[in-house]
């Protein structure tokens, strides 16, 4: 029995560590790109909950398999904006949507929103809105500064890119998100 060369074998461990890291930047780049991603809040429409700067993780297949809720915090990337927004999602497809008294109201009910920061006001808004099927209407927490459906309208289904659901940056306020 002859024992095999030693630029065999060399050939055949650069192969095995080739098709390993292959494997692992396609693995990696189908996770970052479909499953889960990072996200920096680029705005300050998110105070208190999330401020300027902080990293989060989005899941970007949850609404494949669930509908998007009331409260849930949303990544949008579509056509209603020209740049990615962090909001929350505040009205359902079917509801009507209207804001008096500096509050939110559905279907005739005050919203109750403790995460708000400010009065909430039109901005120009025409309401009240029902929303249509597969749309959303999302508002920013900081309601004074924040760029959402008051100015943009409902959001669709499709320019929902994914939920956010970890704030991992600064460690110190490290945050499961509802």
């Amino acid at each position: 029995m002859t024992t095999p060369k030693p630029a065999s074998r060399f050939r055949k461990e650069l192969r095995d560590w080739a098709l390993t890291l292959g494997a692992a930047v396609a693995i990696s780049f189908l996770i970052q790109n479909y499953a889960f991603a990072q996200v920096q809040v680029q705005q300050t429409s998110m105070d208190n909950t999330l401020q300027e700067g902080q990293r989060l993780v989005e899941n970007r297949f949850i609404y494949r398999f669930e509908q998007p809720a009331r409260g849930d915090i949303v990544i949008i990337n579509g056509p209603e904006s020209d740049r990615r927004l962090v909001k929350r999602i505040i009205g359902l497809p079917g509801e009507t949507l209207d804001i008096r008294e500096g509050a939110v109201w559905i279907n005739g009910e005050r919203l109750d929103e403790p995460y708000v920061q400010g009065m909430t006001t039109l901005c120009g808004a025409k309401l009240p809105v029902t929303v249509a099927e597969d749309e959303y209407f999302v508002l920013g927490d900081n309601r004074a500064h924040s760029q959402d459906s008051r100015q943009l309208g409902t959001i669709s289904t499709g320019s929902l890119e994914g939920k956010a659901v970890l704030r991992l940056w600064p460690v110190g306020e490290f945050k499961v998100l509802r």
